[in-house]
């Protein structure tokens, strides 16, 4: 380990070296973006389709069976999921997570656009969504009011809107909660067939008088001129004015005929906050960006416009997550002093100059982990400082064992120098090979599939590079410090904590490992009945991939029957509304009815508009994440049994998008046998305990009027049948013939051509429809059609291109999805399906597999690295058995925590026991790279063995006591994403440094490696 002695000879370039990163490690902590959660970007794409009037079934043949056929021919498609109701028809392509995103995004573009001119002409919209976790709104805020017209309410928050626009680091600033302006032509059919003015022809006359087509350009000598032509509408006046009709030197203008007046779209978003009518801002900001400069930049804008609000109006911030963010860091701030005093704590025994070296090593590897983190692209998030502090237990191990080996050889009667050299020199390769095992036990996390591994990627890196900077930390600038600080006449036996410390091993440990060298086979046995009886615990914690969400905040979501209105939708919000009143605990509540929230969390999507869903989203003040628990429990009894609707309250949770923890997946081609199917399903999950909240989208039919029209007849009377399929559209919904602009910089406005009605239509517009034939009478349409009432599949599903349904379900507080789970399963394995049907398990099933699947090939790797990395450091194969032998014993401390602390074995909990089998094999190296050197002075094997035992008892017992004291804040905080983690590697430190120091001496007895006997070499220390 030259490298030591290079850095105690030139101690200057060290230093200046170390005084680079550090100042690049406080850079990268200033400017480092910053968020909640880590920026995760997936090739997932939303194509969602917009067709009014369509039914279920007619969507699926007119659209989405043509456009699944040219997707599903695309390269790399991992999955294609439609959701398929009246009018609308939404597409989820996933492509295979390592496709690159932008150029699939470009692949949809191109295809979706080349499948338009075979797609039928008179679609609404079809628009295509991207996916990625900035999306999530940084801001949302109200804008209340209970007399300002939506019009000023509209005219306020646009005028908001335009002044956040101008911010750079914000994207997606929308308002949501007010009708659409519109122009609404309203035609008079009596007065249009006494003009024998046929209906198609007023809407040509619209459509032709609204074209703005360039003349081109002239020249005339040297100059040139643009031309221009009629143009678009300026003002709702000319649209009256339009001529609809000329003949025999008669005009007919659109007034003469219709009534055209301004107004506005039918609701079908409704907001509110606090129960108070409003209107929704959300803004979210830019990919890596910091949300603290973001916020910055915002509030001034905010804090101006409120100023200019008028008496009638008040404005509401009531999600602001810059605020979350900076609650969440300051705990975290928090959490770093607790653990780093904890550490200063566990490192007494060495004396105060030797720990004040080691805590000199913590900020230069910080510093310098962060540096690499910001070099690679990471940000700072609570997943990454999770890592940080998780690397503070272990980054002061590597200059802990070197720092108390220079103090042994210090206390031998080298000099400061000397031994700060030799020490190293002795252990080097030791910490080598510990650092090189802790990186490798880390490396699944980082090369982890899906979405799940881009998620805690971050966490695993922030170890990785704080580590390995503390690698090199241990090796340069600690003995560098060591040769300066530490004192050379010190006391043989140490300080009054180590000799304290020495006095409990000798007394308690060495007489154990004695009696444990005896009786190697007894060691071996009762060691073995703990680690098998640990394993039956796995079975008592269950298994739950991701925990719920320990934020102050959930959501409640109503659905009424398919047919209901928004007003009686309404009726049910205002219900609930009263009811939250009721709870101190909540701060905010935002009313959403005919639409989802807008988007406010990670993983959760809002869903599309509807008329029969309402969604609130509701903000604590600050509970605890069982507080919270309490709460939603209460209101689930509350909400459980109201009439006509459904009504849930669900948390929200951490990991990849998720439709339900429990999803039962089942195809099958007829509609009707599927709803059957599926009904019999709903039913079996319902009676399976510990489920709530059974949904199958399919066991209610909804039922539709069908106008049956009388093909034959309508031919004979020259009447096209999209003649009568359009006069139906103009009558019910209205025709959107186009489109103008009231004033330079204002939004376009649509003008909707429809016949006179009240706010919604009913049964009497088909008494009045009129139909013109191809000579231009006018034909009433009762005389070419039936109109009856029908049921029909409200909603139909693919999946690759196969119908399917899904039932799902919710779990109970108490539960553990996979034992639910587990016991569904069970009973629809015995169930009769029909002959083409199945069931395929989705949801937490689902995504345990993506998360998980092909990690075995990278802990293959991992393990069969850790066996490289101890053969090439100890020559031999027994060395390296004995090593890894310790990796069981941190298992039975880790599932004994998880079981006395009522947590389930989760996914951060699984990263945790990666993590520790790095750090026990650490401190297994330490042990047995010491007993090979003492049987190379040629100490008997086992007088080497006890020791060795005794003499790295202290290094070893520092290092995971350090470990322990870094994680005790995370453990504490009881934050059910990280918790389990620091749970689990502090009971599995705890179990494996007590039984490792007796297990790894004894296997060392029983498969005694090979060494040659070297004698006493120059420099050697004497035995303690």
């Amino acid at each position: 380990m030259r490298i030591a002695e290079f850095s105690v000879k030139n101690y200057q370039f060290t230093l200046i070296m170390f005084a680079l990163v550090l100042a690049m490690g406080l850079n990268s902590l200033i400017n480092m973006p910053r968020g909640e959660d880590p920026e995760t970007d997936q090739p997932s794409f939303s194509i969602v389709v917009v067709y009014p009037g369509t039914s279920p079934e007619d969507m699926e043949k007119l659209v989405v069976d043509p456009m699944e056929k040219r997707i599903n021919e695309l390269d790399d498609i991992k999955r294609l999921t439609t959701s398929i109701n009246d009018g609308l028809a939404v597409f989820r392509v996933d492509y295979k997570h390592e496709s690159d995103k932008d150029e699939k995004y470009q692949e949809i573009i191109r295809e979706t656009d080349a499948l338009r001119k075979e797609l039928p002409q008179d679609i609404y919209s079809i628009t295509i969504q991207r996916f990625s976790s900035t999306d999530v709104n940084i801001l949302q805020l109200a804008l209340m009011s209970e007399t300002a017209s939506y019009r000023e309410l509209q005219d306020k928050v646009e005028t908001l809107e335009e002044r956040l626009e101008k911010i750079k680091s914000l994207k997606k600033i929308e308002s949501f909660g007010f009708p659409e302006q519109e122009v609404k032509v309203s035609l008079n059919l009596e007065k249009l067939a006494q003009n024998r003015i046929p209906v198609n022809a007023v809407l040509g006359a619209l459509q032709s008088e609204n074209v703005n087509i360039p003349g081109g350009r002239i020249q005339v000598n040297t100059r040139n001129f643009n031309i221009k032509t009629s143009g678009e509408y300026k003002d709702i006046e000319e649209i009256r004015n339009t001529i609809v009709y000329s003949a025999n030197g008669k005009i007919v203008y659109l007034k003469d005929v219709a009534q055209v007046e301004s107004g506005y779209e039918n609701e079908s978003h409704i907001t509110r906050l606090n129960g108070h009518r409003a209107v929704l801002l959300t803004a979210s900001q830019k990919e890596g960006q910091n949300i603290f400069k973001v916020d910055d930049a915002i509030t001034p804008v905010l804090d101006e416009f409120e100023k200019e609000l008028p008496a009638t109006m008040k404005m509401v911030r009531n999600f602001e997550q810059a605020k979350s963010v900076e609650k969440r860091l300051s705990r975290f701030a928090k959490d770093f002093i607790i653990a780093i005093l904890l550490v200063a704590i566990t490192l007494l025994p060495l004396g105060t100059r030797a720990a004040i070296v080691v805590m000199i090593s913590i900020p230069l590897s910080i510093f310098t982990g962060l540096f690499l983190l910001d070099s690679f692209g990471f940000t700072i998030n609570q997943l990454s400082i999770v890592g940080l502090i998780v690397a503070l237990g272990i980054l002061v191990d590597d200059s802990i064992v070197v720092i108390e080996n220079i103090e042994r050889y210090l206390r031998a009667g080298k000099g400061k120098r000397e031994a700060s050299i030799e020490a190293t020199k002795q252990i080097g390769l030791a910490v080598l090979g510990c650092t090189a095992t802790l990186i490798l036990a880390f490396l699944p996390l980082v090369f982890l599939p899906e979405a799940a591994g881009d998620f805690i990627r971050s966490l695993p890196m922030a170890v990785i590079f704080t580590v390995l900077a503390s690698l090199f930390v241990s090796l340069t600038i600690v003995p560098f410090l060591a040769s300066r600080i530490l004192k050379t006449h010190v006391s043989s036996e140490g300080n009054i904590f180590l000799r304290a410390l020495k006095k409990l091993i000798h007394g308690t440990y060495t007489r154990l490992l004695h009696w444990c060298l005896r009786h190697p086979w007894a060691t071996l046995g009762f060691t073995l009945v703990l680690f098998i009886a640990s394993l039956g615990l796995f079975k008592v914690v269950g298994f739950s991939l991701f925990p719920k969400s320990e934020k102050p905040q959930f959501l409640i979501n109503i659905e009424t029957p398919s047919s209901t209105s928004i007003y009686e939708t309404d009726r049910i919000a205002r219900y609930v509304e009263e009811e939250l009143k009721k709870e101190k605990e909540i701060s905010y509540f935002t009313s959403n009815v005919g639409k989802g929230n807008p988007r406010i969390y990670y993983n959760v999507i809002g869903r599309s508009e509807s008329s029969n869903i309402v969604q609130f989203f509701v903000q604590l003040k600050g509970l605890t994440t069982e507080q919270k628990t309490k709460l939603i429990d209460k209101l689930r009894d509350k909400f459980m049994f109201y009439p006509n609707a459904k009504i849930e309250v669900k948390d929200f949770e951490q990991g990849p998008p998720l439709e339900a923890p429990i999803a039962m997946r089942i195809f099958g081609e007829n509609l009707d046998t599927l709803r059957s199917v599926s009904m019999k399903i709903e039913e079996i999950i319902k009676k399976t305990e510990g489920t709530i909240y059974v949904n199958n989208p399919l066991s209610n039919q909804q039922t539709d009027l069908h106008v049956k029209i009388n093909k034959e007849k309508a031919g004979q009377l020259g009447v096209a049948i999209s003649d009568i399929d359009r006069a139906i559209r103009l009558g019910v919904a209205g025709l959107n013939v186009g489109k103008f602009t009231p004033g330079e910089g204002e939004d376009e406005i649509n003008i909707n051509v429809t016949l006179p009605k009240k706010k919604y239509s009913d049964l009497n517009v088909f008494n009045t429809l009129q139909v013109n034939s191809i000579n231009g009478q006018a034909i009433p349409l009762r005389q070419l059609a039936v109109v009856e009432f029908e049921t029909s599949p409200n909603l139909i599903r693919h999946y690759d291109k196969n119908r399917f349904a899904t039932v799902t379900s919710f779990v109970k507080s108490g539960y553990l999805y996979e034992n639910v789970t587990n016991d569904v399963i069970k009973k629809l394995d015995a169930f009769p399906f029909p002959k083409g049907y199945y069931y395929v398990a989705a949801g937490e099933v689902e995504n345990k597999q993506e998360s998980f699947g092909g990690l075995s090939t990278i802990i293959l790797i991992t393990v069969f690295g850790f066996i490289a990395v101890l053969v090439l450091e100890f020559g031999n194969f027994k060395s390296t058995l004995i090593v890894l032998s310790v990796i069981p014993l941190g298992v039975i401390g880790a599932v004994t925590m998880l079981f006395l602390t009522g947590n389930p074995l989760s996914f951060v909990a699984v990263v945790g026991l990666i993590a520790l089998a790095g750090i026990e094999v650490k401190n297994s190296i330490l042990l047995v790279d010491f007993t090979h050197q003492l049987r190379e002075r040629g100490v008997e094997l086992n007088e080497a063995i006890e020791k060795a035992g005794e003499i790295r008892f202290v290094p070893i017992v520092l290092t995971s006591l350090t470990a322990i004291g870094g994680l005790i804040p995370l453990a504490i905080e009881g934050n059910p994403l990280y918790s389990p983690l620091a749970l689990v590697i502090i009971g599995g430190l705890i179990s494996s440094t007590l039984l490792s120091r007796l297990v790894t001496p004894v296997m060392y007895k029983l498969l005694p490696p090979k060494v040659e006997v070297l004698g006493e070499k120059p420099g050697d220390i004497p035995l303690e």
